[in-house]
């Protein structure tokens, strides 16, 4: 959103105003630039590895059920409000600290992606000279230099962007191309898993913790929506073309060179121009991650602490935090960190979904508030049934396998959050009472 004009403002700590909302198109189009990428390339590889191309699709389908719903309750609610989510959390169940706590899981999720790109970009930078430097001074090197990019040239990170997502697109393009020419479709559509089994609830689990915390942070971008059908649609085609159109093809490709490695597949299906272009996307997804985590945590730090830090001393810290995952094998555990994401999150969406939707406990002071076009002049300080409850959530989700377990651990969360507040809910508006706005943060 970064780099579109309109959105320069982008409105942090308030609504976003009716005169700021941009057509459907723009949404759109940052919503399939967040799928296209290598990241997704990097999954759809993972699923190919073990799984046949029908039940890869399966497993799609599913996981992209589950992101469907939780963008589009999530995002109409940040449309309706004009509100990000860090903000919308803080009137949906979550209060002042709650919302904190949302923060901090999606900068942990955001770190442990920088070290899973990091990783293939170092595996690249390694292959190139040949195998001189070892994959841990590579995955070093490649992370201190992205960090530091991000600290001293943000800028300079603008024109990478540029370059890389339309060259990475070109590459896939191209790899498509060449396989297709040494390899029939049919051929491709009815080969073995090349790898070790996944089963289609462990993959549509590990699908949607891929984009999970993409879909609870939808109001960040719907905010800027008209209206619900802008929502639908931005909503609908996005993760439809990106998360099924891009998991397939990176799977019929993994099938075609019997391999998950995303560097050893470009270099396979599109040459060291293809493999180049790879390892400069990470660039461009990793100074993302690096940003957010580390805007994430200064958030953090100043709503729970009152403590102003500097962004730029906090970019370091993190950035050598997601290079030390490198060097330790993040990549080696990247299903299970897409599983651990994918139990952890949902129930954010579904605790937020139930108290939005259906108690609607702010509803009122929101509708208020939204009509003077300000927020409400309170939010609660912090609500332990929701902490329960997204606690009783991932338990479930991790502990009980049967179904799809990203999808147990919401619907499990959401509900518990419900009955915890029609039990209790009259009780803890007495004992845990709002703070003025400007007190929280």
């Amino acid at each position: 959103m970064a780099g579109n004009s309109k959105m320069a403002d982008d409105f942090s700590l308030s609504r976003v105003p009716k005169e700021a909302r941009v057509p459907m198109w723009e949404i759109l189009v940052i919503r399939i630039g967040a799928f296209t990428s290598l990241s997704q390339f990097i999954l759809g590889a993972s699923l190919g590895f073990g799984m046949t191309f029908w039940d890869a699709a399966i497993a799609s389908f599913l996981g992209v059920i589950l992101l469907e719903v939780v963008t589009f309750f999530i995002g109409i609610a940040g449309m309706r409000e004009g509100l990000s989510t860090s903000m919308l959390s803080r009137w949906t169940g979550f209060g002042k600290y709650g919302s904190s706590m949302i923060a901090f899981v999606i900068a942990v999720g955001t770190i442990g992606w920088f070290g899973v790109q990091n990783s293939v970009f170092a595996n690249g930078l390694n292959d190139a000279v040949g195998g001189v430097l070892g994959f841990p001074l590579a995955a070093t090197l490649t992370g201190l230099f992205v960090t530091f990019i991000v600290i001293f040239g943000f800028k300079w990170l603008g024109l990478t962007a540029k370059i890389a997502v339309p060259a990475f697109l070109l590459a896939i393009a191209y790899g498509i191309y060449h396989v297709f020419e040494s390899h029939s479709l049919k051929e491709l559509i009815a080969s073995a898993a090349p790898g070790p089994a996944l089963t289609i609830g462990t993959a549509a689990t590990i699908v949607a913790g891929s984009f999970m915390v993409g879909a609870i942070l939808a109001p960040d971008m719907t905010r800027y929506c008209r209206n619900g059908k802008d929502v639908l649609w931005s909503t609908l085609i996005s993760v439809v073309i990106g998360e099924i159109g891009i998991n397939l093809i990176a799977v019929l490709m993994a099938h075609a060179v019997n391999s998950s490695d995303v560097v050893t597949i470009a270099l396979q299906t599109s040459g060291w121009l293809g493999a180049a272009t790879v390892v400069f996307a990470t660039v461009k997804i990793n100074d993302i991650n690096l940003y957010s985590a580390s805007l994430g945590f200064t958030n953090i730090l100043d709503s729970v602490f009152g403590k102003h830090v500097n962004r730029g001393l906090l970019t370091l810290i993190v950035g050598v935090i997601g290079t030390v995952l490198s060097v330790l094998g993040i990549l080696d555990q990247f299903v299970n960190f897409l599983i651990f994401l994918g139990i952890w999150v949902p129930p954010i969406g579904g605790i937020m979904v139930v108290d939005y939707f259906i108690l609607k406990r702010s509803r009122q002071i929101l509708d208020e508030s939204r009509a003077q076009g300000a927020l409400p002049e309170s939010c609660e300080t912090w609500n332990p049934v929701s902490i329960i409850a997204w606690a009783l959530g991932f338990i479930i989700g991790y502990l009980f396998e049967w179904g799809i377990p990203s999808l147990n651990s919401l619907i499990v969360a959401g509900v518990s959050y419900y009955v915890g507040m029609r039990i209790f809910g009259a009780a803890l508006d007495q004992r845990w009472k709002s703070v003025k706005m400007d007190q929280a943060g």
